[in-house]
């Protein structure tokens, strides 16, 4: 019997895990010693705080980030021919969404491996989810261009695809560069366009606001560093 590919959800900060995941997460992390990662060090930390007995030295980690070779990582999930299974652990939030994990999911869809999604906290779900807008029909565009003209366009063509299809427009910027989205988003934005800003979702200082672009011009929330989800909606 093959082994399974678990995704594996993260905290989206510094809090303890089973505040915002099912006990069934630590049931996983408790069988698993071998892990897709994207940052070796967080992902040790995660674990420990997870299930402080596993050995560390038990742990077999696998990387995931932007020096892994593809003939490399297509290797990956050869331990599951032996029965053995895997853990894909996101750097923050769930795998694969809006993350390099994906790959790993296809891989195993193709060596015919059980993909067992776990459940655990989404920043641009839980965003959805309290923005007001539309939760029948709504689009993740990912990063915006880092070009400010670049930038402002695609922007006013979110816009308006938002009120062509009525569908709510998400995206998501570094954290060091939210503070000239939002300032651009101001300038932008037709008045009368809703746009939520959820920052730092599930910690201490979670911050999440949704109101008509002409409103937030009253309004500075500091979005410096702060992990952030944008959302926008033209409703005519």
């Amino acid at each position: 019997m093959l082994g399974k590919l678990y995704l594996i959800p993260t905290t989206l900060g510094d809090n303890e895990p089973l505040e915002v995941m099912p006990i069934s997460v630590k049931k996983v992390v408790e069988q698993i010693d071998y892990y897709v990662v994207e940052n070796e060090k967080t992902a040790r930390r995660f674990i420990k705080k997870i299930h402080p007995k596993k050995a560390q030295d038990s742990l077999q980690i696998m990387m995931l980030d932007k020096y892994a070779e593809e003939i490399e990582t297509r290797s990956y999930l050869d331990i599951c021919a032996e029965g053995i299974s895997v853990g894909l652990l996101s750097e923050a939030g769930v795998p694969a969404v809006a993350d390099p994990g994906a790959t790993i999911v296809r891989l195993a869809h193709e060596k015919g491996i059980q993909v067992v999604p776990l459940v655990g906290p989404s920043s641009i779900l839980m965003a959805m989810m309290s923005s007001g807008m539309n939760g029948q029909s709504f689009a993740f565009n990912g990063y915006l261009p880092i070009d400010a003209a670049k930038r402002k366009k695609t922007i006013k063509d979110l816009e308006r695809l938002s009120k062509e299809k009525n569908q709510s427009q998400i995206f998501i910027e570094t954290p060091y560069r939210n503070e000239k989205l939002f300032t651009d988003l101001k300038s932008t934005l037709t008045p009368s366009t809703l746009l939520c800003i959820a920052a730092d979702i599930t910690l201490s200082t979670e911050y999440i606001k949704t109101k008509h672009a002409k409103d937030w011009k009253q309004e500075q929330p500091d979005l410096h560093k702060r992990p952030a989800i944008f959302i926008i909606h033209k409703e005519y």
